[in-house]
């Protein structure tokens, strides 16, 4: 059904956590290309963001645990089949088209990259070509028909207190604790330059570990993580089974990340990073191997509900799962080369 504070509070959410780690660290929030690299060459920082991640499903856990039910699955040959080769397909396809929806459809199109909005302009209708394609039924076990899946619930006055709690406070540490612990480390002026790369090179951590923790609550909450509110969305044209709730990850998620980007720009080093790592490619780049990409990334998405962002969390509820998708993910770019 349609949640639109649940799924506003989560875009706020996922908006904050890409702006801390850009303008702290000066890094996208790319989760292809993060998960990717844990596979074939682990840093500290990508592994505190997954740890931040992995740490947001402790206070929902304790406050909300009725945001982190996930959909038992039955398992078949065909459920083993569809999960391992959406893997192949997300892994393959995000390598090939150089990102996903975190990279492309939030970072990417919120810096006017021409190359992020070719690469949602194909793999977006491509997933939901997919689904049709693939649930020609549309139901999900959250929109079974029995009531228009646009109408609106409406959390009780103690969820939305906690929410709004939980948001802010999350928001809150992540920009004020990392100049804090900068404060706190420096030094006096004869230790200068020793003093101020420890305390920057702490900031950066924690913002690693704050930024995964925003981004995983911001999953949850929305309900990007779970696969049946995707696909609810993905029901279009057909308004029985339509959920509209992920209309706020571009009302409160992207609209607010383009203007602050749009505001602040990048004349100044990020915080504690030397510079920006910004993609420096344009949309003249686009070659075969980006659009297949995306094409195949779509297809995976479309099949079976899941993003790298969302693979992640959903790993850590359902391992079995995790092991099949995590396994085809890691294949699919090797693949690609």
């Amino acid at each position: 059904m349609f949640t639109p504070i649940e799924s506003s509070v989560g875009a706020i959410l996922i908006w904050q956590s890409t702006s801390i780690l850009l303008y702290n660290n000066g890094s996208i929030l790319g989760l292809s290309g993060l998960l990717r690299r844990l596979f074939e060459g682990p840093t500290l920082p990508n592994a505190l963001f997954l740890i931040g991640m992995a740490s947001s499903f402790l206070p929902l856990r304790i406050v909300l645990p009725e945001l982190l039910r996930y959909p038992a699955i039955t398992w078949d040959s065909t459920t083993v089949l569809t999960t391992t080769a959406a893997g192949i397909l997300t892994g393959w396809g995000t390598k090939g088209c150089n990102g996903c929806t975190s990279g492309h459809m939030i970072c990417g199109l919120s810096r006017s990259s021409g190359r992020s909005l070719a690469a949602v302009c194909i793999f977006f209708p491509v997933a939901v070509l997919t689904f049709h394609l693939t649930q020609p039924a549309l139901s999900t076990s959250i929109c079974t028909g029995e009531v228009p899946c646009y109408t609106p619930v409406y959390p009780s006055p103690y969820t939305s207190t906690t929410l709004l709690t939980l948001a802010a406070s999350a928001i809150t540490l992540g920009h004020t604790l990392p100049p804090i612990l900068a404060a706190l480390s420096a030094k006096p002026k004869a230790e200068k330059t020793n003093a101020s790369t420890s305390s920057r090179n702490l900031s950066y951590l924690t913002t690693s570990l704050l930024a995964g923790l925003t981004f995983g609550l911001g999953l949850h909450i929305s309900g990007m993580a779970q696969a049946p509110k995707l696909f609810a969305f993905f029901a279009l044209p057909n308004l029985t089974f339509w959920d509209p709730s992920l209309i706020a990850i571009i009302l409160f998620g992207l609209l607010p990340a383009t203007i602050e980007n749009k505001i602040r720009g990048f004349p100044q080093p990020p915080a504690y990073a030397p510079k920006y790592e910004l993609p420096t490619k344009t949309w003249q780049d686009i070659d075969w191997r980006f659009v297949a990409g995306a094409v195949a990334f779509g297809v995976g998405w479309g099949l079976d509900g899941t993003c790298p962002g969302p693979g992640v969390l959903r790993a850590m509820v359902q391992p079995v799962w995790g092991a099949l998708w995590m396994t085809g993910f890691w294949a699919g770019g090797k693949l690609m080369g």
